[in-house]
């Protein structure tokens, strides 16, 4: 059962402190919450609920929500976020509740069913409307501005560069940032034969589940577990094994998986599968595959082949070939993400290690839906700039990071090389925001388990990241204000 209740607004004044006194109405947390249009998504999350008049009463969205954002924002557990909404007033203002209460407003179990519930997609509807939002009223600002040169009858791009008549078709404004990244999972680094070794352990157990109400009327199956452990001890604890020691050792693992599957495939006859847990039956169908992958790569000698598993527990993680110096693959998510003006939107989230080159055109028009034109100019790296991007580009008058294709002359070598510095200087900006991501707010490791809730994790992120961005270009309007401080500082490029 789930009542709608945000469009009652609650006044820091209004809170209800039992030791005296009132908000701050200029802390953090007292802003922000007047920053998120909470009502404007109640319906979207109220869908998620099952229609039903009992049963106990649903969390507001504005108590799901602010406590992801308290989680991201602090780098928090489940049980130390919940802790940390207990002892503090504001955090529970941000929260919605009309006075401060010294038990716990939730359990910490509640957290995964918040990032069930919003999803990925409610996240980053949330996060797009912050965005609009914050940069239409930048426009404004820009328009409005007594130190603006330009003529009253034109329209500043989200950047403020480029400016048009009314009476002219919409030009292409503003600059869009593109570039992909991943934010790997918390796995232990996979090795075939760590996987097909706690493949084997997983299924000794369902077998021991299996043969249990059997226990004293049938033999028990032999497994040799006790030498299929020492087996793979023999190899991970030596420092550097040979390949071909490796090769040996994976091959007699891939033996006892197999004799396991067989056992299981006859225990199933004369037991039920609804002995096993949820996750003890869901464990079995991801070794089936896996021991399917293993078999086929130590077959062909190949160490790839299609939707490799790299973990039982999570089987939707990928390995993110990305050719870095600190980690040439990561495993986890990829995520393609555009700038601009310093707020970061999602492109696109895939488990699978796509081209990000392919989302240049798509990125370009969902930019056109957002703001009414296409940008000016697309800063990227070199893996966008294939051929049919440069077609694409070229087609809708956009100019695209990097050199032309064919020799230039030397005048236009010389310009194109200045203006290539310029580019990479400008594309900073999106290089530190994912070090701001991943050293401030988690995006270096997910530590979800599902692949939904950390889709939804990821997309947090984002929102805690462009809603600090906006908390850092409300104290800057503050000084230029009252200070006659002219332009935009280099941090809200």
């Amino acid at each position: 059962m789930y009542k709608m209740t945000e469009n009652q607004l609650i006044l820091p004044d209004d809170f209800f402190l039992p030791f005296g006194g009132k908000l701050n109405k200029k802390n953090r947390w007292v802003v922000l919450a007047s920053f998120i249009p909470w009502w404007k998504f109640e319906e979207e999350y109220a869908k998620t609920m099952k229609p039903s008049s009992r049963g106990q009463r649903a969390y507001s969205v504005r108590m799901a929500l602010g406590a992801l954002y308290i989680q991201q924002k602090k780098n928090l557990s489940d049980r130390d976020t919940v802790e940390e909404i207990t002892e503090n007033p504001y955090l529970q203002y941000f929260l919605g509740l009309p006075e401060f209460q010294e038990e716990a407003p939730f359990d910490s179990s509640m957290m995964t069913h918040f990032r069930k519930r919003l999803g990925p997609d409610i996240i980053n509807q949330i996060n797009e409307s912050i965005v609009m939002e914050e940069l239409s009223e930048d426009d404004q600002d820009d328009d409005d501005s007594p130190n603006d040169t330009e003529p009253p009858t034109s329209t500043s791009s989200p950047e403020g560069t480029d400016t048009q008549s009314n009476s002219e078709q919409p030009t292409n404004q503003g600059k869009l940032l593109l570039d992909a990244t991943c934010a790997p999972a918390d796995i232990a680094y996979p090795t075939d034969l760590g996987l097909l070794n706690e493949a084997r352990e997983k299924l000794e157990n369902i077998i021991d589940v299996l043969h249990a109400p059997h226990r004293g009327k049938r033999k028990k199956p032999r497994t040799y577990r006790q030498k299929a452990r020492k087996n793979y001890l023999s190899i991970a604890k030596q420092r550097k094994p040979k390949a071909k020691k490796i090769r040996k050792a994976v091959g007699k693992q891939l033996g006892y998986v197999a004799r396991d599957l067989k056992i299981i495939s006859v225990l199933k006859e004369q037991s039920k599968l609804s002995l096993l847990t949820k996750q003890e039956y869901k464990q079995l169908f991801v070794i089936s595959e896996l021991y399917r992958q293993q078999r086929e790569m130590h077959s062909k000698r190949t160490k790839r082949i299609d939707d490799r598993i790299v973990s039982i527990s999570q089987p939707h993680v990928r390995p993110i070939v990305r050719g870095k110096a600190k980690a040439g693959t990561e495993f986890g998510a990829k995520a393609s993400i555009s700038l601009v003006d310093g707020y970061a939107l999602m492109e696109k989230l895939d488990w699978d290690n796509y081209n990000e080159g392919t989302t240049l055109q798509e990125s370009a028009e969902k930019y056109k839906h957002r703001f009414g034109h296409y940008p000016k100019a697309i800063l990227a790296d070199q893996i966008y700039r294939n051929r049919e991007n440069r077609a694409f580009c070229k087609e809708k008058g956009i100019r695209l990071s990097g050199p032309a294709l064919g020799r230039p002359s030397k005048e236009k070598a010389q310009i194109q090389e200045q203006l290539a510095k310029l580019d990479a200087a400008e594309r900073n900006a999106i290089e530190g925001k994912f070090g701001e991501g991943k050293r401030r707010y988690g995006m270096g490791l997910i530590s979800a388990r599902l692949q939904q809730t950390s889709e939804t994790v990821i997309s947090m992120q984002l929102l805690v990241m462009n809603l600090e961005h906006k908390l850092r270009l409300l104290f800057y309007h503050f000084f230029k204000r009252f200070f006659g401080i002219s332009g935009k500082p280099i941090w809200a490029v």
